[in-house]
């Protein structure tokens, strides 16, 4: 296992986060405690330092489940845990959304649940379209300084607000924003317009949930087994369109020239383009399947190829800015002797 500076901070976290969505059974799909302690250390023997976990994941069970599993080794672990959707169906009004009584009755819950005296990296969830940026970011600001929390970070956030909320932060002198999660795949590459540009932009340590599309990038549906369809009853993505089943299809056969797994190729292609993937794994075999992603070595041919299949129009004004003719005047026709800075533009 590699590891990567997160985004402007000093924290070190390993090439691959495991994501603990799967510890427990609250939702009736998941694994029981003895199965989800064999994935934890497998994990931490394979050199993983990254937990991602949620209030909400198991309806607080996959939290109870990492109190036992990390006190031994808990300075050694890079926490992080999300608030907003509530840790059971009945959290009711002020116990889900943005909002700061919300945020910080969920941090206490969590670490109650968690046994531990503070969260490295606490996620927003997602947006609940109500709570300013200001209060979310102020609340956050707030929890850093009482030590509850080390990092904070958005979650499933449209650009602008990630950028407003992490401006309002550094011009206030507040804990800044430093870490970004969005879904990440071939499948799901629109994030690609805004989303990751503005990251770079703003320095933010950047990780990818599903990977793996919801198991659709290992081609297992083909095979006819049903995962997460029949555990949960819906998928993150089904083979619905031509673009998906030549993503597919594509996959496939990069993984046959390679001899490796499908999903390994999913995974490493996402490792490729710089954002750190999320592996959710329900079982000890789909684990090993997925750290084996470490070991597979995409060249840029069939990073293009598979970038080819699962190519997505940037739409407006990216694909405007991007044609050779505006890129040669605004370079006043000399675009192709201009050597551009490496870095993004903030």
């Amino acid at each position: 296992m590699r590891y990567r500076v997160f985004g402007r901070t000093g924290l070190k976290v390993s090439a691959l986060a495991l994501g603990a969505g799967m510890f427990g059974t609250g939702w009736g799909y998941g694994s029981e405690r003895e199965a989800s302690k064999a994935m934890f250390d497998a994990y931490r023997s394979a050199g993983g330092n990254f937990i991602d976990t949620a209030d909400s994941y198991q309806f607080g069970q996959s939290e109870s489940m990492l109190d036992e599993f990390i006190q031994a080794e808990r300075d050694d672990i890079v926490l992080a845990t999300k608030f907003s959707l509530g840790a059971s169906p009945s959290a009711g009004l002020q116990g889900t959304g943005n909002s700061r009584k919300a945020m910080m009755q969920s941090v206490d819950a969590s670490l109650r649940r968690l046994g531990t005296d503070r969260i490295d990296l606490l996620w927003v969830h997602m947006p609940d379209g109500v709570t300013p940026s200001e209060e979310i970011a102020r609340g956050l600001d707030d929890l850093v300084r009482g030590g509850k929390i080390l990092y904070a970070g958005l979650s499933d956030f449209p650009a602008w607000r990630v950028a407003t909320a992490a401006t309002i932060a550094e011009l206030r002198g507040w804990a800044p924003i430093s870490a970004l999660q969005i879904e990440y795949s071939l499948v799901e590459r629109s994030v690609e317009s805004e989303l990751l540009p503005m990251a770079a932009g703003f320095g933010l340590g950047t990780v990818g949930w599903s990977p793996l599309a919801g198991g659709l990038l290992t081609g297992k549906y083909r095979q006819g087994e049903t995962g997460r369809k029949q555990g949960l009853g819906a998928v993150i993505h089904d083979e619905s369109d031509a673009r998906k089943t030549a993503i597919v299809d594509a996959v496939l056969a990069v993984a046959g020239e390679l001899g490796v797994s499908p999903g390994q190729v999913a995974i490493a292609w996402v490792l490729a383009k710089g954002v750190l993937p999320i592996i959710g794994p329900r079982t000890a075999e789909q684990l090993a399947d997925n750290l084996g992603a470490l070991s597979v070595s995409l060249d840029p041919a069939h990073v293009a190829r598979l970038d080819a299949a699962s190519a997505i129009p940037l739409g407006f004004p990216h694909d405007m800015l991007m044609t050779e003719r505006n890129r040669s005047r605004l370079a006043g026709g000399k675009a192709d002797l201009v050597d551009y800075p490496a870095w993004p533009l903030r």
